[in-house]
């Protein structure tokens, strides 16, 4: 078969062999062409923090083979249960356990770079393997063990009220300021304001026009409306014009060019430092939320909860609210967020006594 793939995997090359058996060398040819490109396209539309996560739980994996010296590809039912079980009692690099949360991402990652590598992994088995994180994720519970961060806190609006009363009137305040109202309004993940460009946000008689095209998702490249807020303290389109007017004020036209960073790092010097990225706005909002002593201190993922949850206390459905925050319709996440609002307010104790 190196005629016809001289460089393929050996379940590739042994798949090459049975179309050349079933349709012929030619046809065989074309179907190893139209599988390379298949491949090449996968690699292309991977988003690189999915590539990273398959990347870092393979390593795991690789260290999980060697202490229990179990052979690198196989992934039978036991072997994946038995990764599950060492992961959440001492799978990290300090012999402590996993979150359960991060046992079953790096479960998923390793199925899929199994597969990847030839291994035949069935359904049954990852089913089999995560039926026990859950499992024990209970026993860990109920001997009071709690890992993990949790979810992020949501944002909320007296806290945008807070944050907008400590900025300080410098460019750094004004960006701050611009930062957490825009990401609030179209529930950012911190990596989406990273990627804006000035050309992005685009001003509207009736607010501002944010385009999203680094989301992780064909739901998440979105266009999302932002109107300006009733309350002129919390509004982002105002908040937005007088963070890039003061940024071009103080250092130059350039910073108008539509090519430029929408938001930009600035040092303690004032001096703008080149585009945000994604931990430098994780990082912002938790330095911003301390400086304003909200009551819980905000994460990355804080400005996207808060959309969701808030957005349902006001009686937003959630198809509007998936739309605005790039969420699939129906998404557990999503569907999570607006829950949380809805245990306090629609709630079967409330108002009985």
């Amino acid at each position: 078969m190196n005629e016809l793939a001289p460089a393929v995997r050996p379940e590739r090359a042994a798949l090459i062999q049975k179309w050349a058996e079933r349709h012929g060398i030619d046809a065989a040819q074309r179907l190893a062409q139209a599988e390379h490109l298949a491949d090449a396209v996968a690699e292309a539309i991977t988003p690189e923090n999915t590539t990273d996560t398959y990347t870092k739980s393979w390593r795991v994996w690789e260290r999980f083979c060697e202490e229990q010296e179990f052979p690198l590809l196989e992934g039978s039912r036991g072997a994946l249960v038995a990764y599950v079980a060492w992961m959440l009692r001492e799978g990290q690099q300090d012999g402590t356990g996993y979150a359960p949360a991060t046992a079953k991402t790096h479960l998923a990652a390793t199925t899929v770079g199994l597969r990847q590598r030839g291994v035949s992994v069935s359904k049954d088995a990852t089913a089999e393997a995560r039926a026990a994180v859950e499992g024990l994720t209970v026993k860990l519970l109920k001997a009071g063990e709690r890992r993990g961060r949790g979810k992020a806190v949501a944002a909320d609006v007296d806290g945008l009220h807070l944050i907008v009363r400590a900025c300080p009137p410098t460019l750094t305040g004004l960006r701050d300021k611009a930062l957490i109202l825009t990401g609030f309004n179209f529930a950012s993940r911190a990596s989406e304001p990273a990627g804006l460009l000035a050309g992005d946000v685009t001003l509207h008689p009736r607010g501002m026009v944010v385009s999203v095209l680094t989301g992780k998702t064909r739901y998440s490249v979105r266009e999302a409306k932002i109107p300006y807020a009733q309350d002129p303290e919390v509004c982002p389109v105002r908040a937005w014009t007088a963070y890039r007017e003061q940024l071009v004020a103080e250092h130059g036209q350039r910073w108008a060019d539509p090519s430029k960073p929408a938001f930009v790092g600035i040092n303690r010097w004032g001096q703008v430092t080149g585009g945000m990225v994604p931990d430098s706005v994780t990082r912002a909002i938790k330095r911003i939320s301390v400086r304003a002593q909200v009551p819980i201190v905000w994460t990355g993922h804080s400005l996207r909860s808060g959309l969701a949850t808030e957005g349902r206390k006001k009686g937003k459905d959630a198809v509007s609210i998936s739309r605005q925050g790039g969420w699939a319709p129906n998404s557990r996440e999503m569907l999570g967020y607006m829950q949380a609002a809805d245990e306090w307010d629609d709630n079967a104790a409330a108002g009985l006594t």
